[in-house]
């Protein structure tokens, strides 16, 4: 049977088969949306991908008579029992889990954390008359500030537009990816005490004081046992099923495309 690269696809002869079935250019086509890529080509690939898997699975749990009510195609539920089923999944021992928490010490850290006041000036980014307006007045702010600490409860009272106003401008501890994105970034390299320059972000000036701040910390392996066997798991699930579907593939035959690649693994549980 003469069938089109994958490079190609959708081509207006696109035929992949898979065992008795076929995979035609409106089916690759259809699933392209669930498959968002920065150009058409790799779009087109993953969703080929995805339906061959599909396919594959669809026939296996047909052979073995996994269909719910035995007319109709199988549902997710069918194939979830079947992959339950037929896939070895070895449980990681102490050791395995061991080794792979010494060698991955960035994953299992806790994060840098910094106890944060701010004051926020608000001004709309395309306000220019207002934003430079507040910057005037956030940097009067942090020279009364620079000579009066104790006025920032008091300051932060009167003048911010955050609801952090009430607790005198108290944000807590903050760790990365709790606040907005510009003044995230700059709390990662702010030293304690006040910053003497107003930070900017989409909502204004931001007279930012950091009361204390603690560099990330490895956890304990006990601390985080539970979370090593789970992704000792999840990686050896996924290296399970992808030598199933190559196997499905060797067993069931497929033309016009190939499993047997790095870009797979993207595709395996959808």
């Amino acid at each position: 049977m003469q069938t089109i690269p994958v490079e190609n696809v959708p081509g207006s002869n696109l035929q992949i088969r898979v065992g008795d079935g076929v995979i035609d250019e409106a089916a690759v086509a259809g699933e392209m949306q669930f498959h968002p890529a920065a150009d058409r080509d790799t779009a087109a690939r993953s969703a080929a991908r995805a339906l061959v898997i599909q396919e594959l699975l669809r026939q296996r749990a047909i052979t073995l008579g996994l269909h719910s009510d035995g007319f109709s195609d199988p549902g997710e539920n069918d194939i979830a029992r079947m992959l339950e089923q037929e896939l070895t999944v070895p449980e990681p021992d102490e050791e395995a889990c061991l080794r792979f928490y010494h060698h991955h010490p960035e994953r299992f850290c806790e994060p840098p954390r910094y106890r944060v006041r701010h004051i926020l000036l608000a001004a709309a980014p395309d306000d220019a008359e207002e934003r430079d307006r507040q910057y005037r007045q956030s940097t009067r702010l942090i020279k009364t500030l620079t000579q009066h600490k104790e006025y920032f409860t008091d300051l932060a009272q009167r003048y911010s537009s955050c609801p952090s106003r009430d607790q005198g401008g108290d944000l807590g501890w903050l760790s990365p990816g709790q606040t907005v994105a510009e003044l995230d970034r700059a709390l990662a390299r702010l030293p304690e005490g006040l910053h003497d320059r107003p930070l900017a972000s989409r909502y204004g000036w931001h007279v930012v004081h950091v009361d204390e701040h603690r560099e990330k910390r490895p956890l304990s392996y006990n601390a985080v046992q539970e979370r090593v066997v789970r992704e000792l798991t999840e990686q050896a699930t996924r290296m399970a099923l992808r030598h199933y579907l190559l196997a499905l593939e060797a067993e069931i035959g497929v033309e016009g495309f190939s499993l047997d690649d790095d870009g797979m693994d993207g595709s395996l549980m959808r």
